[in-house]
């Protein structure tokens, strides 16, 4: 059964297709295509902060991701949880570092949020290379794309905030006055 495309999809493919391809010189069209839905799937407002600790609270901080995807010293209650949430993490990261990273250096306390962000990378990197590591059965096809995720993750971030760069420069609504 197919499922619907989300209305942002091809905008969103074009854009990450542009800049990693035309930008970046990455032709890896899965990791490309994974991208191009993570930046739908956190378009939707629930879904940027969609972990729950165990009382139904959003887990915000990478701290507490960690935990909840840890199945030995945390609360993941099997290694299918721990490898969904590390999914979760390396997606988070990728997204807040590549779409919001602008926003972070023009903040007041820019050197302290910037070694959050190279630590939210680095812990983007580990949790994709976790992810990669679960590479049978069911999650053997895409094991690979997660291990080259985890490897050009930088760049990835650099071709979102490309992506972002270029979305700021363009007018999407334009009133008739504003072109006097």
């Amino acid at each position: 059964m197919q499922t619907e495309a989300h209305p942002l999809e091809s905008f969103f493919q074009d854009a990450v297709r542009r800049s990693f391809t035309d930008k970046l010189g990455m032709n890896d069209s899965a990791v490309i295509d994974y991208v191009a839905r993570l930046l739908c799937e956190f378009s939707e407002p629930d879904n940027l902060h969609r972990l729950r600790d165990a009382t139904g609270h959003r887990v915000e901080t990478v701290a507490e991701m960690l935990r909840a995807a840890d199945p030995v010293y945390g609360t993941a209650t099997s290694f299918d949880e721990e490898r969904a949430v590390r999914k979760y993490i390396g997606d988070y990261a990728l997204y807040m570092a590549g779409m919001h990273l602008d926003v972070m250096e023009s903040a007041p306390n820019y050197e302290i949020d910037r070694a959050i962000v190279d630590e939210m990378i680095k812990v983007g990197k580990e949790s994709y290379f976790i992810v990669s590591q679960f590479n049978l059965f069911e999650y053997e096809k895409e094991a690979p794309m997660f291990a080259r995720l985890a490897e050009c993750l930088d760049r990835c971030v650099l071709g979102l905030a490309l992506i972002r760069g270029e979305l700021g420069e363009r007018r999407f609504l334009t009133s008739p006055r504003s072109s006097n």
